[in-house]
């Protein structure tokens, strides 16, 4: 088991017994709960003997701060370290896992995550039960552009959306079924409506008769292609977190922690 090591940062007492004599248990309680990692105690020094504002130091302190990052084992408390230091001492997370992923393989390339493929990695699927309110309002705008029966629109919603990206059932039927009458060129959507079921078709009357704010057709659809491929990014993310909680081979384990990386950045980009 490992063991959390914290450095107590203690003034006016040579050791502790001294600073509670002078000072009391609630004080150097505040003292316990304030001590910090190894790792952040050393950026901390590191910070006193460099100036940020000056581009030199600014950059042999990121080159500094990878080298302590990298020698992290665990890839949650890497990514905890990052964010923390990336606050405090306003540096771009990207900048430090650039730092960090040049280091750990030679060097940092810029891939597209969704269009890679993993042939030695197999994914596994996040199992999930519930559809969030969020995540179905994003479904039912999507019906709500396809309803338009714009085949421009579907042709670029197919391309960024397959019928498994709909989560919610019902949203998933229906969208199955204009996909279909779509794709062989029918925009009549009041025929295809009329093969639709009871349910589906109140869903699609509910749907119509909300407010879904789609004032830019062009801008609707950019927000919601953006907004399924940072989902993308975020399950594989927690796939590959759970993946490197179990025994792998080191190999495996490198390339997992890249790919992570590389996500990571990736979704530092979305806005």
């Amino acid at each position: 088991m490992g063991c959390d090591i914290r450095v107590l940062q203690m003034e006016g007492a040579k050791d502790p017994d001294e600073y509670i004599i002078k000072y009391g248990n609630a004080r150097f309680q505040t003292l316990i709960d304030k001590a910090l990692s190894v790792i952040e105690f050393k950026v901390k020094i590191l910070k006193q003997n460099l100036n940020l504002d000056i581009t030199n130091d600014k950059i042999k302190f990121l080159n500094e701060i990878a080298k302590l990052i990298s020698k992290v084992d665990n890839t949650i408390e890497k990514e905890v370290y990052i964010e923390k230091i990336s606050k405090e001492y306003q540096i771009s997370k990207e900048a430090i896992y650039a730092e960090v992923n040049k280091l750990a393989y030679g060097k940092n390339k810029s891939e597209k995550i969704l269009d890679k493929e993993k042939a030695v990695i197999k994914h596994q699927k996040v199992e999930k039960t519930e559809v969030s309110e969020l995540v179905k309002k994003r479904e039912n705008t999507v019906l709500a552009l396809l309803l338009m029966g714009d085949l421009n629109v579907f042709k670029i919603i197919k391309q960024n959306i397959t019928i498994e990206d709909f989560k919610d059932n019902l949203n998933k039927q229906i969208a199955t079924k204009l996909y279909e009458e779509l794709e062989k060129g029918n925009s009549n959507i009041n025929s295809i409506l009329d093969n639709l079921s009871d349910e589906e078709q109140n869903h699609i009357t509910a749907i119509l008769a909300d407010d879904y704010e789609i004032n830019n057709i062009e801008k609707a659809i950019d927000d919601i292609m953006q907004s399924y491929e940072k989902d993308k990014l975020n399950e594989r993310k927690f796939q590959i977190l759970e993946m490197l909680e179990t025994p792998i081979e080191e190999n495996q384990k490198k390339e997992l922690e890249k790919e992570l990386s590389e996500i990571i950045i990736h979704l530092a980009k979305i806005k």
